[in-house]
């Protein structure tokens, strides 16, 4: 039981670790809504892609997307383009206080976390190519014990990372960092959105 517990724990933060669209995207919302509560949409959204992701790849699900690449294709196209509409909608925030910045509402904040976590291929490479053959090695209960510690993981993160930016947003009154944090975060997305953009060129050439 010990094994795969540190195994999916160590296996877990080494994935979810590295500066991504979907890390930036929760930080910063943390960051931009009033209270913390505000951002349980996004937590509880990335939360959940990420649970689904584990589960599917654990269960071997996930290798028949990989088999089909019309269906890449077409997830890649939408992953794209959802990308492009966040960077921008993060470039264009200008305010000049941190009363001005219009918080992101929950249907937007759902619809942003789903498309940096289902539609970015490399969050599910990652999770199908390194999850799901770590999880093969194991059966029952330890597979079982794997998979609750990579999950928990993540949802352990997303909070920490919300929580981390509404720290900074409180910290930040003039609106200022807010501000530069929504550029830095743009650019992350744009660099995972022209990621997508080579893989989707690839497939079609």
């Amino acid at each position: 039981m010990l094994q795969p517990l540190i195994h999916g724990l160590l296996l877990a933060l080494g994935l979810i670790l590295p500066l991504g669209a979907q890390n930036v995207f929760v930080f910063n919302q943390g960051a931009n809504q009033k209270k913390i509560s505000k951002a349980l949409p996004v937590i509880i959204t990335a939360g959940l892609c990420d649970t689904f992701l584990i589960v599917i790849a654990i269960l071997g699900v996930s290798l028949i997307l990989i088999s089909m690449p019309t269906l890449q294709l077409f997830i890649y196209i939408i992953g794209f383009l959802f990308l492009m509409y966040m960077a921008w909608s993060l470039w264009t925030e200008k305010p000049s206080n941190i009363e001005e910045i219009e918080p992101m509402p929950a249907k937007k904040q759902i619809l942003f976390a789903l498309s940096v976590s289902l539609l970015n291929p490399h969050a599910i490479m990652d999770t199908v190519g390194v999850i799901g053959t770590s999880a093969s090695v194991y059966d029952g209960y330890d597979k079982v014990v794997f998979s609750l510690a990579t999950i928990s993981v993540s949802w352990i993160w997303f909070v920490f990372l919300a929580i981390l930016g509404r720290i900074t947003g409180k910290i930040d009154k003039s609106g200022k960092y807010i501000v530069i944090l929504n550029k830095v975060s743009s650019v992350i997305v744009i660099i995972v959105g022209l990621i997508i953009l080579k893989n989707i060129i690839g497939i079609l050439s």
